[in-house]
């Protein structure tokens, strides 16, 4: 891992520049606002200033805010008192005391409800709140770093963020740019992962083409990091450049840029029977919205099923077939890999 963070920070100026203020701010306690677009690496950026805080040998304990229903996220932060609701045979402390003199990470912070909020504002100010269901006092010193792919300066004007919040997990921010707005970190990043995953799966296959050199850094990575990283982890696995390569030149089509435009490194409009397919476009990304989703309960559950299935609403032999149709069940040993 310490590879993979090297490589984030190099390459790009304004990663260099990011660098220099997380090597700040690491040793302190304030409280920090990553921003970004999916798959940009903020998890990954709030992994580097634990590890370089005074805190790196405590916790670091990550909550995916979006993936938890909002029945469920509360007595997932602060815990629960035996029998503060049906089936809450035992006492259960919540992720704010196991990340105690640690971190706690809080994914996509926008999407806490609103009742839950002035709750979180409590600990950030004085490091107390209560289990669900008790009437007693707990205090934590819980570092919190907070992520965000959206703005919440628009989510405060509409009244879904409470401000007073805002001011308080925005004492220091950082925006990550895009992947294709740094994009001489491309090869080195498809290089790592190709090296990774080639000695995980212990694949023997040859170096990239030249071809395939030239698709990446052509191409717009609308899903960042995350999506290089799943695409070279596929090339690995299957070891079929030439087919994959042709997926990513139709996303680019399908994002507006023709697959010639990629062989030229044009970025032209498409002409003539090229012309974008709105309603494809929109069931390939229903189906991505609905992938992610899955996976993110199933992690959140540790891949128990029946509880996910529970969790989405679906029957069990429904969500079964969505995890084939996604081929998430070789996802499974990777999330227990990067756990462990």
């Amino acid at each position: 891992m310490k590879e993979i963070y090297q490589l984030i920070f190099s390459n790009s100026s304004q990663m260099s520049r990011i660098k220099t203020v997380i090597d700040e701010i690491a040793k302190t306690d304030i409280t920090v606002l990553i921003k970004g677009e999916t798959g940009t690496g903020k998890e990954l950026l709030a992994q580097v200033i634990h590890s370089h805080s005074p805190r790196k040998d405590k916790p670091f304990v990550k909550v995916n805010c979006a993936a938890i229903p909002k029945g469920l996220l509360e007595s997932e932060l602060f815990g629960f008192e035996k029998g503060a609701f049906t089936g809450a045979y035992i006492k259960k402390p919540g992720k704010f005391e196991l990340a105690n003199h640690g971190t706690i990470l809080l994914n996509d912070i926008g999407e806490i409800d609103i009742s839950v909020q002035a709750k979180l504002l409590d600990i950030l100010q004085d490091g107390v709140f209560s289990r669900l269901g008790g009437d007693g006092e707990v205090m934590v010193n819980t570092r919190v770093i907070t992520t965000t792919k959206d703005h919440l300066e628009k989510s405060v004007m509409e009244g879904q963020f409470r401000e007073d919040l805002f001011f308080r997990v925005n004492v220091m921010n950082i925006t990550l740019p895009p992947l294709r707005e740094r994009k001489d970190q491309i090869l080195p990043l498809s290089q790592y992962y190709f090296d990774f995953y080639k000695e995980k799966f212990g694949k023997a296959i040859p170096p990239f083409s030249s071809k395939a050199i030239h698709t990446f850094q052509e191409y717009p990575w609308p899903g960042n990091i995350r999506e290089l990283e799943n695409m070279i982890k596929r090339i690995v696995l299957f070891g079929e450049e030439d087919l994959i390569l042709e997926d990513l030149m139709s996303r680019s089509k399908d994002n507006g840029k023709s697959p010639e435009g990629l062989k030229n490194g044009s970025s032209n409009p498409m002409k003539g029977e090229e012309y974008f397919n709105l309603k494809d476009a929109g069931k390939r990304a229903a189906e991505e919205a609905e992938k992610e989703i899955i996976l993110n309960i199933l992690q959140e559950t540790h891949w128990n099923r029946k509880k996910a299935a529970q969790l989405l609403h679906v029957s069990y032999k429904a969500l079964l077939n969505k995890i084939q149709k996604y081929h998430l069940d070789g996802t499974k040993d990777d999330v227990e890999w990067k756990r462990n």
